[in-house]
């Protein structure tokens, strides 16, 4: 059952200061959380409408984070049983990828303005913590 999926994808609340909209939140919460295992293939995600209730926020926001997961191909939807992860999430075409990176750099950019932080401190912190995890 998925009871406990919003508490394990979001432990903490969403940031709604501007900074990286909540629906970007929530979907790059989703694929983090199937990335690293969280969330194994063929995981019953929660109702749309229970994840905006769980995260306090609207509905729309959710439905256009679950249809982003979709056309990715990381989640996908059964007519009358909800929304599940991918049993074989598809790797990124080349241009997804690099999309997808770039939201990504865009989202901790955004993060470290809303918090005061250089974003030329951000990058190359970024690089030495990749440099040292590998």
């Amino acid at each position: 059952m998925y009871a406990d999926i919003p508490r394990l994808v979001f432990p903490t609340v969403l940031d709604a200061s501007g900074g990286v909209p909540l629906r970007v939140q929530v979907r790059e919460g989703l694929l983090a959380a199937i990335g690293d295992g969280r969330l194994p293939p063929e995981s019953q995600l929660p109702t749309m409408r229970e994840l905006a209730a769980h995260l306090s926020i609207d509905l729309n926001t959710v439905q256009r984070a679950y249809a982003e997961l979709e056309r990715l191909g990381a989640i996908e939807t059964r007519r009358g049983r909800g929304s599940f992860v991918s049993s074989a999430p598809p790797l990124p075409d080349p241009d997804v990828r690099r999309a997808q990176t770039e939201a990504c750099a865009a989202a901790a950019i955004a993060m470290a303005r809303a918090q005061g932080l250089m974003p030329e401190d951000v990058a190359r912190t970024m690089l030495e913590f990749l440099q040292g995890n590998q």
